[in-house]
């Protein structure tokens, strides 16, 4: 890997988080990542509302990434945080209904510039995201990886740009653990 750094995703680094969305065209029809965070009334609709969300969550400290920074552009980031901060995730009801013990944090959303994909950026951002958990005092971390084993015994094929959360091995390599679906670590 070429030399890089992570960096936590707060307001001095917020430009560097915005530059690579829009180098991107926007995420997602304008989510900006924003998606798993709860919604707020003072939220406007659209990609400049979701634009504008996400930068006050940021501001309030409750909006968290590990930004990967290579030649001063991230070009890179995976987006973590608590249960609460983070509390929209996909397949809820089949998630609760099978939760047998309560996380600390979430993975939820991994990003990499078209560029740099299928190069292990994502792997690099979410090892910078455990990083910088393991800095906030640790705890139990979950993902929600791609399985694309069990897709392609479905028969499925998946698009690079549709694995926002990753894939199943990526996870593995760094430590988790697979769990219905879902993987956990430690940090």
């Amino acid at each position: 890997m070429a030399e890089h750094s992570i960096v936590a995703l707060e307001p001095s680094s917020w430009t560097l988080f915005a530059d690579l969305v829009q180098r991107q065209g926007g995420l997602f029809g304008g989510c900006w990542c924003s998606w798993f965070h709860p919604d707020r009334d003072d939220r406007t609709p659209g990609a400049e509302g979701s634009r504008e969300f996400k930068r006050e969550m940021v501001e309030e400290g409750i909006a968290h990434a590990a930004l990967v920074v290579l030649d001063d552009r991230a070009i890179a980031w995976a987006e973590y945080g608590t249960p609460e901060e983070l509390p929209r995730i996909h397949h809820r009801k089949e998630y609760e209904a099978t939760l047998t013990e309560p996380t600390d944090w979430r993975v939820t959303c991994i990003q990499v510039e078209k560029t740099h994909r299928r190069q292990g950026w994502a792997e690099v951002a979410l090892r910078g995201a455990l990083l910088l958990i393991a800095a906030a005092g640790g705890g139990t971390v979950e993902g929600y990886p791609h399985d694309l084993a069990e897709k392609k015994r479905q028969g499925k094929k998946v698009s690079s740009s549709f694995l926002y959360n990753g894939t199943r091995t990526m996870y593995e390599r760094a430590g988790f653990v697979h769990d219905r679906r879902r993987a956990r670590a430690t940090a």
